[in-house]
This record gives structure tokens, sequence and C-alpha cells, in this order.
């Protein structure tokens, strides 16, 4: 699972901290799950003023990223989670849990704070890009 900002780091600005990331999706050794609530929010993304991205450049980064993202179903019943102190990016831990990821990686802080709990009560790892690895 990748937050909004990973994939942007790594469709957009080739982070060099995602290339192990970049790596194992072309591979086929990693799987980037994304459900409508994600979508939407990666086209509002794309939308934002201070990105200034032309229709090309949306329409370009969208492609990427249907070619990247694997579909997966809206989360439904779900269990007890933790709240994340910023709403908007709730959804992505919700798809983690209900997919059984066995990563979320972000870089947001209000869902990094949330990696302790998250692995005591889902297994679910949330970590930065660069601390991900296929292996684990």
């Amino acid at each position: 699972m990748l937050d909004t900002n990973v994939w942007l780091d790594l469709l957009h600005f080739h982070d060099p901290r995602c290339r192990a990331l970049a790596a194992a999706l072309d591979a086929g050794h990693a799987r980037a799950l994304a459900c409508s609530a994600l979508r939407a929010e990666w086209l509002r993304v794309l939308g934002y003023p201070h990105f200034a991205f032309d229709e090309a450049q949306r329409e370009a980064l969208d492609q990427a990223w249907r070619q990247c993202a694997e579909a997966a179903d809206t989360p439904t019943d779900l269990p007890a989670l933790p709240r994340c102190s910023d709403p908007d990016d709730q959804k992505f831990l919700e798809l983690a849990v209900a997919q059984r990821a066995d990563a979320l990686l972000s870089k947001d802080k209000a869902v990094l704070k949330l990696r302790r709990r998250a692995l005591r009560d889902f297994g679910l790892r949330i970590c930065l890009p660069e601390q991900w690895s296929p292996a684990r």
C-alpha cells in the first residue's frame, strides 16, 4: 500500500528513496493496492495548483498510476482501527487492514504515528519508503 505522497515520489519525482519499491513493483515482487477512494484522492492531488501540472502531465501521471495500481475492493466491515489524526489519511489504513497488506508506505507524520499500534494489532508495518524492503 502506498499513500499519495509516495505515489508522487515514485511516479513524478523519481525519488531515489523509492528505488527498491520501483524495482519490486516492476519485477512483480510487490503490489500497490488502491480502491476508489484512493483513486479519487490521487486525481484531486494531481489538480493541486502548487504542482501546476498541465492536462497532459496529469493524464500521463494518472496513466502511470493506473498501470501500477492494483484495484482492490473498498473496505467494509472493518475491525476497530486506530484513528488517524488527519481524517483524509484514514482511508489508507482502512484499505491496508482490509486487504491484509504487509506494509503501508507513507511519509505522512499522522500515519507514521500509528506504526506501533498497526503492527501490534493488525500485523501491518507502516514505514517510510526507504525503510521498506520486499524481503520482509
